[in-house]
């Protein structure tokens, strides 16, 4: 006796996440093995923000400080991902890859000569400064409005051109297990500008040492002008939000003013924010010359603006609230 064939149950549906308008910045600790994009939707569908965008990508080897913007605060996020910022890698050494981290394939092994501490330091010190250097080919720089990686993975032969970027430092924090003849890997750290790639300065490092180098961990510890972060993990969120709720989850965020700290800041009055509320720009003499950041007689950030040659003050970037009183909505609070 055969028994029919019966259908399969439904599949059960996740609900569906309801998005709202929030604005504020977290500071994630980006776990290893997902891409910045992977953590930015994990916490934006986590606080249910509708929009969001993260300043600076770190590579699914790392872990560390990813600043994510919600909301109106995507509108400062252009101007975090040029600054400063401070890594601590390992660079395992002797291992040249193809994404010059331990992610890629190898390309060729190499003896790892006798070192000293000064030839190390004296290594390090070639690549700090005002220095060229040329991007890994796995990486988002794009060409022809493609990112290198998805060339690079394809087999393409790629050429990526040397650029000048700023090392601030780069320093030896330990080599106990190569001195002891273990491991052959060095501990750094690095703090840089916009545009280095801590993988290319490991590579380049490998190279002056004389047997080759890649980046075996990397984790970024601050970006300005976050230099005291207090990070959130996904688990500790994702914990906070099923004991606590999504109010307590909220508190986690920090409020737009404070990544606005990287800009000179111009306050302006309430018959003033008016003004640049409707777009008109203001007389001066305001300074410094350059973008500012507008707030206005209590604190609260109303956006950026341009303070041009003569002085004079233009709005160039407002947030929603800014405008909100020439709408006839209250200002948000």
């Amino acid at each position: 006796m055969t028994t029919p064939n019966r259908p399969a149950p439904p599949r059960e549906r996740r609900p569906r996440t309801v998005f709202r308008r929030l604005d504020g910045i977290l500071l994630l600790d980006k776990p290893q093995g997902l891409s910045s994009n992977q953590a930015l939707q994990r916490v934006r569908h986590l606080f249910r923000a509708e929009k969001g965008g993260h300043t600076g990508s770190l590579d699914p080897l790392a872990t560390g400080l990813l600043p994510v913007c919600f909301g109106e605060a995507t509108k400062i996020a252009g101007g975090l991902l040029g600054a400063r910022k401070a890594y601590e890698t390992v660079a395992r050494l002797g291992i040249v890859t193809d994404t010059d981290d331990a992610e890629g394939q190898p390309l060729r092994e190499r003896p790892v000569p006798a070192l000293t501490i000064d030839a190390i330091d004296a290594a390090l010190k070639r690549l700090t400064g005002r220095i060229r250097q040329r991007p890994p080919i796995y990486s988002a720089l794009k060409r022809g409005g493609e990112p290198l990686y998805a060339k690079a993975r394809r087999g393409e032969a790629i050429e990526v051109e040397e650029r000048e970027v700023d090392v601030h430092a780069f320093d030896l924090l330990n080599a106990d297990d190569l001195l002891d003849r273990g491991e052959p890997q060095l501990r750094l750290h690095v703090e840089c500008g916009s545009g280095t790639y801590v993988r290319s300065l490991v590579r380049d490092l490998g190279e002056a040492l004389g047997c080759g180098a890649h980046v075996a961990e990397l984790r970024r510890l601050w970006v300005d002008p976050f230099r005291e972060p207090r990070m959130w993990t996904l688990d500790a969120l994702e914990n906070l939000l099923a004991q606590a709720g999504e109010r307590v989850l909220d508190a986690c965020l920090l409020p737009i003013e404070a990544g606005m700290s990287s800009w000179p800041q111009v306050r302006v009055s309430q018959a003033q924010a008016q003004r640049l509320g409707r777009g008109q720009g203001l007389r001066g003499p305001y300074q410094p010359q350059g973008q500012v950041a507008l707030l206005d007689e209590h604190g609260r950030g109303l956006g950026l603006g341009d303070v041009d040659a003569e002085g004079g003050l233009r709005p160039t970037r407002l947030f929603r609230w800014a405008a909100a009183t020439q709408c006839g909505e209250p200002p948000a609070g």
